[in-house]
């Protein structure tokens, strides 16, 4: 099996999560081998999964994005499509909440007075003895 791989993966015991269905499905399990491109994993039970899914180990703090290889009685091996990713930190999570709050308010602003004004307009058009209407 060792043939068909680019480089060696070492062994490891690590907690994993697979995540998929845009993240409303998950469960654990456990990373056995593991290199920079794939990973052999070990789940409690036998259970249907995508072809592609995230991999998130909390020990490494890192998310991968998986494709499902192979599949045997004694576990799941997975090659990873792209660099893994750093787990978002909650100072950056509440910094981008932020700025993304900030967004919005500065954009319901803008809308509520492009409203105000359209509402204007509209009152000035329904009122009877309007210059415009008498024309």
């Amino acid at each position: 099996m060792s043939e068909h791989r680019r480089e060696t993966r070492q062994r490891v015991f690590l907690k994993g999560r697979i995540v998929f269905n845009n993240g409303s499905s998950s469960f654990d399990c456990l990373v056995r081998d593991m290199s920079s491109s794939g990973a052999r994993l070990i789940m409690s039970d036998a259970t249907t999964l995508p072809e592609a899914f995230d991999l998130y180990i909390p020990q490494k703090d890192r998310t991968f994005r998986a494709t499902l290889r192979w599949r045997r009685e004694d576990g799941i091996g997975v090659t990873f499509e792209e660099p893994a990713r750093a787990a978002p930190t909650k100072a950056s999570e509440i910094a981008a909440t932020e700025a993304s709050v900030t967004m919005l308010l500065r954009r319901v602003g803008e809308l509520e007075t492009e409203n105000a004004a359209l509402r204007r307009l509209l009152a000035s058009m329904a009122q009877p003895g309007d210059s415009a209407s008498a024309a």
